[in-house]
């Protein structure tokens, strides 16, 4: 671990001191009722060195949020998914600078550029000219993702594939599911499970349909203004694992390999604890082993964390979702970039940070690594707006607050937790 460690201490106190209602965290805190969950957890290569938790996984019933209830995490799911698309490079499946077209049996072009290819890199790395539109990429079952990606208005006409412009759109990962299924022949959630994370030894999958009985029963209620607006499922599997039916019917025999990746929101759907996060966050500290398991081997870890593009001046969006990043490589956000006019940093230390944040459904999650020093953090807390109070960064407040308890714990060396003991999903 670096020599400047102690440093990194000063300013998680400098920040705690600053963030209103931190005092006491070694201390069980008092709950309000209703009060929405707020999770930390914090590690390094070798352990977990504290979580923490605050608040009700479930308002209807007052069971308290315990660090590995899972929950819909939003798009760090892109990390986990660049992870599945990785092991697929590494046994030859999937080329990332191969033109994808030749993997979906069919033509992915932008109609401005009908001649540029698009490549899984691009894909992966939100340089594909690929925009959301009105949340085109929530492709529901019965549809083609073909068919999706036919409207002109979910392509940038001004930027062409590859020309090195970001602009982050989530219907790059349903596309990565697509190809994902092409080369496997198996469902997108089936295969992640199977050969990510069943390997990682976590209970997690994408929607609902591959998580163990005890996950569903003790899945965070995402609520907004006092509601439940995602997985309030009482403990139930929901009735249809699908985001959609296009005509009210959820049968998932008419699933075909590769003719709609957006089935399991690839790009936000991954349903998972902080403690199963900090396993991952684990894996990619130690070069693609876990507990002496290889996940990936440490030359694609050093391809997801190495930057494909950086913000140099107009070279990215400055509106939208996304706009606020200011480096990114293979499914992995680079924060706290140092790049002149980026306000990328929330409240992270000096250091080699890389991960992804999530944002959905009244959460805001995260996930950060500094591979230099050999720590990291994990995080969600819920219950908030659509535009929640700004932080001194492009992140909210309330995620700059979770960042600064989650550091804490790195000192504090032990958990602090309003919830019952913590329950391993291992």
């Amino acid at each position: 671990m670096k020599a400047d460690l102690p440093a990194l201490f000063v300013r998680v106190a400098f920040l705690l001191a600053l963030t209103a209602g931190l005092a006491g965290c070694a201390a069980v805190p008092n709950i309000p009722q209703g009060r929405p969950a707020r999770v930390a957890v914090a590690f390094d290569r070798n352990a977990v060195r504290g979580s923490w938790s605050d608040g009700l996984a479930d308002l209807r019933s007052g069971r308290l949020a315990a660090p590995d209830d899972p929950v819909r995490i939003a798009s760090i799911s892109k990390l986990v998914v660049a992870v599945g698309a990785m092991r697929l490079a590494e046994q030859g499946k999937l080329d990332l600078d191969r033109d994808v077209n030749d993997y979906l049996g069919w033509s992915l072009r932008n109609p401005a550029y009908p001649d540029r290819p698009i490549s899984l890199r691009m894909l992966l790395s939100h340089t594909s000219s690929l925009r959301d539109g009105d949340d085109a990429y929530v492709v529901p079952l019965g549809r083609m993702i073909r068919d999706a990606v036919s409207d002109p208005d979910v392509w940038d006409a001004a930027h062409a594939p590859g020309a090195g412009y970001f602009a982050y759109a989530n219907f790059n990962f349903p596309l990565v599911a697509s190809i994902m299924e092409k080369v496997t022949g198996e469902r997108f959630d089936r295969w992640m499970r199977r050969e990510v994370i069943m390997p990682l030894r976590i209970d997690a999958c994408f929607n609902w349909p591959t998580c163990s009985d005890a996950a569903i029963d003790r899945a965070v209620v995402l609520t907004q203004g006092g509601r439940p607006v995602r997985d309030d499922l009482d403990g139930g599997r929901p009735d249809c694992a699908v985001v959609v039916s296009a005509d009210g019917k959820c049968d998932l025999g008419r699933w075909r390999a590769g003719d709609n990746g957006a089935l399991f929101s690839p790009q936000g759907g991954l349903r998972i604890s902080v403690l199963a996060l900090a396993r991952i966050g684990k894996m990619l500290l130690n070069g693609g082993m876990i507990d002496g398991v290889r996940i990936l081997t440490s030359q694609s870890i050093n391809a997801m964390l190495t930057p494909q593009w950086r913000r140099q001046g107009s070279n990215g969006a400055r509106s939208g979702e996304g706009s606020g990043m200011c480096a990114y490589g293979l499914g992995i956000q680079l924060p706290a970039s140092g790049i002149a006019g980026c306000a990328d940093n929330p409240g992270l230390p000096a250091g080699d940070w890389s991960g992804h944040s999530g944002e959905a459904y009244g959460l805001r999650s995260g996930l950060w690594i500094d591979r230099t020093a050999g720590l990291g953090i994990a995080y969600f807390v819920t219950g908030l707006p659509d535009d929640p109070p700004p932080g001194s960064s492009d992140f909210s407040a309330p995620e700059e607050e979770m960042i600064a308890r989650s550091l804490a714990l790195l000192s504090a060396g032990q958990s602090a937790s309003s919830s019952p003991p913590v329950r391993h999903s291992e």
